[in-house]
């Protein structure tokens, strides 16, 4: 069957509720499918030599992960102005990504074949999951949603001509990508053997490590394990990923019990509600955060009662308790530089983290070119100001010692510029203070009912508070923030 993408009217079905694409995506099983379509992707040499460069995956998996359901959401929904915003949003996103390897091979995220690759993963993946949960898609359903898939590469590069037009060929070239392209790069083996084993808690469960990291040392080997025997076999074979006696069985068994989530009634899983409950701040003004709240009190209690019954070795990073009478954690700069600056997560501060601040701040903003523009330029001047104060052995980055050694003041002109960036688009009526409305749209789930940081009685908050506020954070390396669900935050 020759797979068509048309300006007809049928096309406005391919996204919207009644896709294909719609009816998995609150599907359990999309977890398992996700993680393996993120190796795939990872292991080709030109996306796995982005992310290392470009992602925040290793140290704000949560994040990652809560962009990407919502960048889909945006991608597959009904709305074709909202589809064409989120597309020319990604692709200036992407348009900032290209470098080389370690091996000095060049990449370009904007690369059309490389683009067209992770479409494909996602795909199969989908046509995977439901054949590894013992609900294999009939030929009509599959062909249907590979011309979904299409078009949602059709909505990012203005066609779809990188992938085949005709399914049959697609597994062809899916094949082939497969045995030909694909290496045991980096950012694979970052993402089977070093993020399950040191993945972060999300905001929910920040307050419980003991529990967090017993759960983890279980379930991260597990999951590696599902994964790596999800995988094609000639990968496998080429990239000589160790198999763990059982993970076929293992494997099909995690499948299976995600499929019987089929059997729920129609609501009771929503992918989008989940991430965002996971990524609730204990001080937010959403009305789950009280239920979040007296949640964490009780995971609390449950990991104290485990540490005193199996006491775990090695750090499980557990938050410093404030001194009493206290008003604000104070955070020691290697923690600073850690969960803050190094938004990489690769040990070293140079520009793809500052522009992965810009890249989140563009995003919660939902800031339009000219705006998301000022913003990255503002980071790369206080990258520039970074650099020339505290790379001292000149290799072009600033290292956790280097950072720590000078106990520098960031609060230099540049920064100053992107606070006042940040202020200009927050203040969406020009009106030269921000409201409450305008006031959540930048903090989200991190904004408070009583705004005690505004510099009025009316609940407006002044530029030089804003300004002021800011970069208390970013120099004075205050914990517990309104910053920190955004900058943070994993």
């Amino acid at each position: 069957m020759t797979t068509e993408i048309t300006g007809t009217a049928d096309e406005a079905s391919l996204f919207g509720p009644k896709s294909q694409f719609s009816a998995l995506f609150d599907d359990p099983r999309w977890a398992l499918a996700m993680i393996r379509a993120t190796v795939l992707e990872a292991a080709h040499p030109q996306i796995g030599a982005a992310l290392m460069d470009n992602s925040t995956f290793v140290a704000h998996p949560w994040r990652r992960l809560r962009n990407t359901f919502l960048s889909m959401r945006r991608m597959f929904g009904t709305d074709p102005a909202v589809r064409e915003r989120e597309a020319a949003r990604l692709n200036r996103l992407h348009a900032r990504m290209s470098g080389s390897d370690s091996r000095g091979r060049a990449y370009d995220a904007m690369d059309r074949a490389t683009r067209a690759w992770v479409v494909a993963t996602l795909f199969e993946s989908a046509v995977t999951m439901c054949r590894l949960s013992g609900q294999p898609l009939d030929q009509d359903t599959m062909e249907r949603m590979y011309v979904e898939y299409r078009a949602f590469l059709a909505a990012l590069d203005g066609d779809a001509a990188e992938l085949p037009e005709d399914l049959n060929d697609f597994w062809r070239y899916f094949d082939r990508v497969v045995e030909n392209e694909l290496e045991n790069t980096e950012a694979a083996r970052v993402i089977l053997y070093r993020l399950f084993d040191h993945l972060p808690a999300p905001a929910m469960l920040d307050g419980a490590p003991t529990l967090w990291a017993a759960g983890r040392t279980v379930a991260g080997p597990l999951l590696g394990a599902i994964t790596v025997a999800s995988l094609p076999e000639p990968y496998r074979r080429r990239a000589g990923l160790p198999e763990m006696p059982g993970a076929p069985t293992l494997m099909q068994g995690a499948y299976l019990a995600a499929g019987l989530a089929r059997f729920l009634p129609e609501g009771w899983i929503n992918a989008e509600s989940i991430i965002e409950a996971l990524s609730l701040s204990p001080d937010s003004d959403d009305p789950r955060a009280r239920t979040v709240a007296a949640l964490r009190v009780r995971m609390k209690r449950a990991s104290a009662l485990l540490r005193l019954l199996t006491p775990l070795s090695g750090n499980t990073n557990p938050a410093p308790a404030p001194s009493a009478g206290a008003e604000e954690n104070r955070r020691s700069a290697e923690e600073f530089f850690r969960r803050v600056l190094d938004q990489t997560g690769d040990g070293h501060l140079d520009w793809p983290d500052l522009a992965a601040m810009a890249r989140e701040l563009s995003t919660r903003l939902d800031l339009d070119e000219p705006e998301e523009t000022r913003l990255y330029d503002a980071f790369a001047a206080w990258w520039r100001e970074l650099q020339a104060a505290l790379d001292t052995d000149g290799d072009g980055r600033v290292s956790a010692e280097e950072y720590a050694t000078a106990v520098p003041s960031l609060a230099g002109p540049a920064l100053i510029r992107v606070a006042e960036v940040l202020f200009d688009a927050t203040d969406k009526d020009g009106n030269g203070t921000i409201d409450a409305d305008e006031y959540r749209t930048l903090f989200r789930t991190a904004f408070h009912r009583d705004l005690t940081t505004t510099d009025g009685t009316d609940g407006t908050y002044g530029r030089s508070a804003f300004v002021g506020d800011f970069l208390s954070f970013m120099a004075g390396r205050r914990a517990g923030t309104l910053y920190d669900p955004l900058l943070a935050d994993a």
